[in-house]
This record gives structure tokens, sequence and C-alpha cells, in this order.
């Protein structure tokens, strides 16, 4: 009888695991889809996740051993960014507390999915691309359709006369979109010819999103992203024919571009703020509080505090701003120590990047859209604060999962599968 309620047990633990793995397949695409919908917070990104995270707990998320350096910043982060918070003058404890625990929370799904992508890699990149183009494609076509006036509520969607859709910020909305461009792009340039024009239509609504951003920095991710993905395609998975075909595709693909441009800046209303945008210096970038001078002054702060000063304070001091550099305000929001973990992140993450692109494999094909969104994003940090971009940590998330995700076969070595 005992032997029979064992077994029994046991059928019931494995059921009960087989059932939360089912769960969580289901509600990550949801999860993933719903950083679009970032306008209130918590988010439901926020909370699927939790209910994401439940399910990979009960029913035994693999954990790979390369990801251990993740879980390692992140160990190093914690003591010293809540230290930070006791070093606070002109905020509230509760204030700082929800700030800090936010970025702990973020980077627990950057390593998450880590680990989900690792167990199989080209599987759930494939699971993850169609969840976020979805959410692209949709904050994409709102952000355009409200800018363009086409839909009721437009106010709703546009600030300062920006398209932003459900985001807080357009800054943040712009740059969301690019790492499904990424992968479109892939698509057309190495994809089955008979899906390339409908790959065309969903890249070109994405694009139309990030310009009605004005967004200066999503327009250069943009840019450099597409840049990136056609030459390291070109350079490291074409063969001969495909890279005649993908130069005939980068001219049709520039012209298309430059006539879209042209066409919207027949609207005046349009050509106006393009104007003010398209300046590589803006009015608040100069002179000693504005962008650049706050951040030298922010530097020599930071030299000052080993234990950081806390969020929320430095907006409060010289300036009524943020720095507008994410390695300067980690620094001061988490102190040398946890600044230095988020750091070390980063770079660990190009590092792995870099590397897995040098190694023949049928993952480079997923690792090349995601390190060409992930460069121009860390350089763009050093202009703009990143730090709780939730797509962030996503991209390192994913470089890390098919990094580790290396020794797991997920096909024939002769066979080129796009996700």
């Amino acid at each position: 009888m005992s032997v029979q309620s064992s077994f029994a047990s046991e059928n019931i633990k494995v059921s009960g695991g087989e059932l939360a793995h089912r769960l969580m397949m289901l509600l990550v695409p949801i999860w993933i889809a719903g950083g679009a919908l970032v306008m209130f917070e918590p988010s439901p990104y926020e909370l699927v996740f939790l209910a994401v995270f439940a399910c990979a707990l009960m029913g035994g998320l693999p954990i790979s051993r390369r990801t251990n350096n993740f879980l390692m910043a992140i160990l190093l982060f914690i003591p010293p960014a809540f230290v930070a918070i006791l070093q606070m003058k002109y905020s509230t404890l509760s204030k700082g507390m929800i700030f800090t625990t936010v970025t702990v929370f973020l980077l627990i799904t950057g390593y998450f999915i880590a680990n989900f992508v690792a167990e199989k890699p080209y599987e759930r990149m494939r699971l993850i691309n169609k969840a976020y183009l979805f959410a692209a494609v949709f904050a994409a076509s709102i952000g355009a359709l409200a800018y363009l006036g086409l839909m009721p509520g437009k106010d709703l969607f546009l600030r300062y006369g920006r398209a932003k859709a459900f985001f807080k910020d357009p800054n943040v909305f712009g740059p969301f979109l690019i790492l499904p461009a990424a992968y479109l792009v892939q698509r057309i340039l190495l994809g089955n010819p008979r899906k390339m024009f409908m790959n065309a239509i969903w890249f070109g609504i994405i694009a139309v999103g990030v310009f009605v951003s004005f967004s200066r920095g999503a327009w250069g991710h943009l840019f450099l992203t597409v840049i990136l993905v056609f030459i390291l395609n070109f350079k490291l998975e074409a063969t001969p024919r495909e890279r005649i075909r993908m130069i005939g595709l980068a001219l049709s693909g520039v012209i298309a571009l430059v006539l879209a441009i042209l066409g919207l800046l027949m609207i005046p209303e349009v050509a106006e703020l393009f104007k003010q945008r398209a300046s590589l210096i803006q009015s608040y970038d100069g002179g000693e509080t504005g962008r650049f001078g706050r951040q030298a002054w922010g530097y020599a702060l930071a030299l000052n505090n080993p234990l950081g000063i806390g969020p929320w304070q430095f907006d409060q001091m010289l300036v009524t701003e943020q720095p507008h550099n994410t390695y300067l305000k980690v620094f001061l929001d988490y102190g040398w120590l946890g600044g230095g973990a988020f750091v070390w992140l980063i770079l660990m993450t190009l590092w792995r990047a870099i590397a897995s692109l040098a190694i023949a494999s049928p993952n480079r094909l997923l690792m090349i859209p995601a390190f060409a969104t992930f460069l121009p994003l860390i350089m763009e940090a050093a202009i703009i604060d990143i730090d709780h971009w939730r797509h962030l940590f996503l991209v390192m998330g994913i470089i890390w999962g098919v990094s580790a995700g290396y020794d797991v076969i997920d096909g024939k070595k002769d066979e080129r599968r796009l996700p």
C-alpha cells in the first residue's frame, strides 16, 4: 500500500510540474507582448511575469551553468544598491526602495530569459519573436495612427506632439521597436523570398513608428542596427549568391525608405518637428546645467560618494533633471559597487555576444539581430537613462541564453533556420 501511495504521489508531482511548464509556455508570449503596454505601473508586463516566474519555479526550469555570471552580477548588485538608499536626503525611503526593487526585478527578468532561451534556443526564440513582433507592430500602428490624427483619443498616445503609443515617453517607445525590426531585416535578407513582401510590410510599419516617435536616439539606433544586421549576415552567413541578392535588396530598401520619409515630410507639421529634432544639439544639451554640463558635474559627485546618493536625488540638487547618462546614473543611484556590478553585467553581455558571433553555429543567426540591437542600445545609454527599460534586460537575457545554448543541438548543422 505504501509503495502504491509513493507511485501515486510521484505521478501527482510529475503532472503538477508538467502543468506548470505548459502554463509557463502559454504565459511567456503574453508577458513579452505586454511589454508594449506600460503606460501605468505596475504594468501587465510586471504582473504576468510574476505568474511566469512562479510557473518556472514549480515546473523546474533548468538553470544553465553558463548563466552563473549573470546571477553573480545580480547578487553583487543587490547589497550596495539597497545601502545607497540609506544615503537619500531629498526623497522618501519608500520611493527609493520601490525604484531599486524594480531594478532588481528587471535584472531577474533578464536572468529568467537567459535560462529560458538556453534550454531550447531556436524554439524559444521563435516564440519570443512572434510575441515581440505582434507587440511592436501593434504599438507602431497605434503610434503612427495617433500622430497622423487617424484615430479617436489620439492625445492619449502622444507626448510633446510625438508618438508614444502605450508608453510614457516617446524616447522609450522608439527603441522598444528595434529588436523585432532587426529580426525582420534578417528574414528579408536571408529568408524565404515568398515571405519577403509580408516581412517588408511589418518592417515598414515599425520603421514609421520609430520615425514618428521623433526620438533622435531611436532613429540612430534603427539605422545602426540595420547596418549591423546587414554587415554581419553578409560576412558571416550569406552565400555568394545571397550576397548579390542582399546588395540589390539594400539598394531597393534605401530608395523605399527615402521615398517614405519624403512622403511624411510633405506634411507641414511633420516637416517642422523633424527639423527641430534632427538637430544634433538641442537647446537643453548645452550650458552648465544642460545635458552634458550636468553629466560633468555628476561624475565629480559620484567620485565623492562611494556609497552613492540613492535614486531620485540628482534632480533635486544642482539641476531639476536626471543625468541622462546610464553609466553615471547607476554609480549615483547604487554606489560604486552597485554601479560597478551593473556595468560589469553590460560588459560581460557584450563580450559574450562578440565571442559567440565568432563561433560557426546554427544559433549564430539568433545572435546577430540581438547583438545588432544591443550594441547601439548601450551606446545610447551614454545620452539617456535606460536602466529601467524593460527591453534592455530582455535583449541581455536573449544574448546570454543564445550563447549559453550553443551546446544544444537545435537542428542539423547544414540546415539554416531563421527564428
